[in-house]
């Protein structure tokens, strides 16, 4: 089954809610499971998780990932997506209105400074999205200096790198913000941990999901620590629920499990969740709400079911929530909280 819904331009969020006057955790969250569908504010998620619940959150901080370029003297935007063992990158180059399909392995664009960039050869043979590229400098001092965080047309002006990251973020290495965590505050996580829900770490560095291209997740690296593999082995053994915050730290868990057991694992992982794959060890997500193409949709499915999610997207769009990484929440659950 494949979720089908309209999403009105409208209903994209266009800044931070901290500019609409309201704190992060003030958001609105759909929470839908077989029992059905509940509208509240992010502060009321507790109300719908239980003590001995696991939420399994990633702990990757998002890079000023986009770059000015001139290429043939014409100014665009380079987006810089994910390092590989190699030291080259893959990028994906944008101009205003789309990305930039045109690339020729070999093409050399002017960066900030005296730096450069050369594009290698593209990621996906046939597919001219994304390139791997050598750049003549160290990229994240290039990025500390010259970058800026990425943003699409939804997003009008420029907002301080401070507002694409989650109060879990701890390493720096992702692309786009992994936006699902946004709404958690210290408060909120002090309240639920107080109430006896219970919180592990994981690593998931997102790479450029570009929202005009309906394409499956690229390889990305990842890190599930024995700590958190053990603890949701030992929440799943209790009849616990483990909750997901994100498609990120989805895909990382999943990608440590095997026959239902989770490892603790890391490194590069091409996994894709969809109804060729369904999850194994996660029982719900904490998500932002996706575009219509996005392959997002069919990891939420893979999670807690199609009707689940078409009721779901059908409520989200019928009550006005706003869409994207400023946008309000969705708790997708395979099983309701009785």
């Amino acid at each position: 089954m494949n979720i089908r819904f309209d999403l009105p331009a409208e209903l994209s969020a266009s800044a931070p809610p901290e500019a609409r006057g309201l704190s992060r955790d003030e958001v609105r969250l759909l929470v839908a499971s077989p029992a059905g569908v509940h509208h509240t504010a992010f502060t009321g998620l507790g109300e719908h998780l239980r003590p001995g619940d696991l939420l399994v959150v990633n702990t990757s901080g998002t890079l000023p990932a986009a770059v000015d370029a001139r290429r043939n003297g014409r100014p665009i935007t380079v987006h810089f997506a994910t390092p590989l063992d190699d030291g080259s990158w893959v990028v994906e180059l944008r101009a205003p209105a789309g990305p930039l399909l045109d690339g020729r392995p070999g093409e050399r664009l002017s960066l900030a400074g005296d730096a450069s960039l050369t594009l290698l050869a593209p990621m996906v043979p046939g597919a001219a999205r994304l390139w791997r590229a050598a750049v003549s400098v160290e990229v994240r001092a290039l990025l500390a200096a010259a970058g800026r965080p990425i943003r699409y047309g939804y997003v009008p002006r420029a907002w301080p790198l401070s507002d694409y990251q989650t109060v879990f973020a701890r390493e720096p290495g992702s692309a786009e913000m992994p936006s699902a965590a946004r709404p958690f505050t210290p408060e909120l996580v002090t309240r639920l941990v107080t109430d006896g829900v219970l919180f592990a770490p994981l690593l998931l560095h997102t790479g450029v999901s570009s929202p005009e291209a309906a394409e499956p997740p690229q390889a990305e690296r990842y890190r599930v620590p024995p700590t958190t593999a053990a603890l949701a082995s030992w929440v799943r053994a209790r009849g616990g629920r483990v909750i997901a915050v994100g498609t990120t730290a989805a895909r990382a868990l999943e990608s440590a499990s095997s026959g239902g057991e989770i490892r603790a694992a890391e490194g590069w992982t091409e996994l894709v969740l969809g109804p060729d794959r369904p999850a194994r060890v996660v029982d719900g997500i904490v998500t932002g709400l996706h575009a219509p193409e996005a392959s997002h949709l069919s990891l939420l499915e893979a999670v807690a079911g199609a009707e689940v999610v078409q009721r779901a997207y059908e409520a989200a769009v019928a009550e006005r929530y706003l869409w994207h990484e400023f946008g309000d929440v969705s708790l997708l659950l395979r099983r309701s909280k009785e």
